[in-house]
C-alpha cells in the first residue's frame, strides 16, 4: 500500500469520496490489503474485506442506497429502538439519517494507534427527531481498521437533556456465509431467548448448537462472552467475543419472507445470517450530563492479535464485543 507502518498515517489511509447519491463515504485502508467502507448515510459499515479481498459482509444486491431508507446489509447502527420494541420505526432512526464527520477527533491510544485508520462520525437529533423522540443527545461512532484488518466499532452515546432517557442498541450485523444450511452457532446451547415469531413468548434452547432450516428471528438473553459463527464450506469461522451486551440477536429471514421485501433478494437469505451484540430486554437508561454508555464491536482478521480498546473510560456503562474471524 505504499505505507511504512513507522510513519503511519492514519489521514493517508482514509478516503473520502460521493456515492452515486452525492453523500459521502470513507474507505480505510490497511498496510496490507484489507478494506472497510463507511457510509455518512446511517453511518453504516457497507463493506469489509480482508487481505485477498473477501467480503466478510453481506449485502442484498437489491438493497437501496437512497436516504431516507435504510440499507439491507453491512453492520446497521440500532438506536434508540431495536425491531418494534418501542413507538419509533423498526430499529429507530439512526440507521436512516446522515451523520456527519468529526474533523477534530480524539487522538487513538499510544498503545491503539500502531498502523489503524479510522474515521469518526456524529449524530445529533434533528427537530423531526426531537417530535417524535423528545431527548436530546450525542452519538460518537468511530470506525477503525487495524493493521492486522481488524474492524473496530466503539459507539459512545451521551444524554445532553434535562432528564433520563432510555433506549435499546444493537449491532445489526449481516455476515456474509457461504449457504445458510452448512451454518450453525455454538455458545448459546441451553439459553433462554424470546421468540419474535411467536409474539416474544420466551422459550430454552434445547439443541446442542443452532441450525438453520426454516426462518429464525430471536433475542437470546443473558448469553455468555463468546459465540462461534461455523461456516464449513468456507472453513470459516467468526468467533464473537463480548462484554457488557447481554443479548444476542439470531435473524434469517428464509424463503418465504424475503420474497416479501422489496430490498432483498429471493434467495439472498442462503447467503447471510443475522448475529448481533444487543441491549434489548433491559433498555440501557441514562441520567441527564454526564452520564454516558459505550459499546464496541472488534472483528479481528486472521492471525490477528486482540487488544482491548478503551476509548472512553469513564463512562457508567462499558460494554464491548469483538468478532473474530479465523480458518480453522
Amino acid at each position: 500500500m505504499g505505507h511504512s507502518a513507522a510513519v503511519w498515517d492514519y489521514r493517508a489511509a482514509t478516503e473520502i469520496t460521493k456515492d452515486w447519491n452525492g453523500v459521502d463515504k470513507i474507505v480505510l485502508r490497511s498496510p496490507r490489503g484489507a478494506s472497510a467502507r463507511v457510509s455518512l448515510h446511517g453511518g453504516q459499515v457497507t463493506s469489509w474485506r480482508n487481505e485477498q479481498g473477501e467480503e466478510l459482509l453481506f449485502t442484498s444486491s437489491k438493497a437501496i442506497f437512497k436516504p431516507p431508507k435504510a440499507v439491507r446489509g453491512g453492520i446497521p447502527i440500532c438506536f434508540p429502538q431495536f425491531g418494534n420494541c418501542g413507538s419509533l420505526e423498526q430499529h429507530g432512526f439512526a440507521r436512516n439519517k446522515i451523520w456527519t464527520i468529526d474533523e477534530n477527533p480524539p487522538p487513538l491510544s499510544p498503545n491503539d494507534s500502531h498502523a489503524k485508520s479510522f474515521i469518526d462520525l456524529l449524530l445529533k437529533p434533528s427537530e423531526e427527531d426531537l417530535k417524535c423522540w423528545p431527548h436530546s443527545f450525542e452519538f460518537r461512532l468511530r470506525v477503525s481498521l487495524a493493521a492486522d484488518g481488524s474492524l473496530a466499532l466503539i459507539s459512545r452515546i451521551r444524554n445532553v437533556n434535562g432528564k433520563p432517557f432510555s433506549f435499546s442498541f444493537a449491532y445489526h450485523t449481516y455476515l456474509s456465509v457461504s449457504d445458510i444450511s452448512e451454518v450453525r452457532i455454538e455458545g448459546l446451547e441451553t439459553l433462554d431467548y424470546l421468540d419474535n415469531l411467536c409474539q416474544k413468548e420466551r422459550f430454552t434452547e434445547q439443541g446442542d448448537a443452532i441450525t438453520f432450516e426454516s426462518e429464525v428471528d430471536r433475542v437470546y438473553l443473558s448469553t455468555p462472552n463468546v459465540v462461534a459463527v461455523l461456516d464449513h464450506e468456507r472453513k470459516r469461522t467468526y468467533v464473537i467475543r463480548k462484554d457488557g451486551l447481554p443479548d444476542v440477536v439470531v435473524w434469517n429471514p428464509w424463503e418465504k419472507k424475503s420474497k416479501s421485501m422489496v430490498d432483498f433478494g429471493d434467495d439472498e437469505y442462503k447467503q447471510m445470517l443475522c448475529v448481533d451484540g444487543a441491549v434489548i430486554e433491559k433498555p440501557v437508561t441514562l441520567k441527564p450530563g454526564k452520564a454516558k454508555s459505550t459499546y464496541s464491536e472488534k472483528k479481528t482478521m486472521p492471525n490477528g492479535c486482540l487488544e482491548e480498546f478503551l476509548l472512553f473510560t469513564s463512562p457508567p456503562f462499558y460494554l464491548k464485543q469483538w468478532v473474530v474471524k479465523k480458518i480453522f
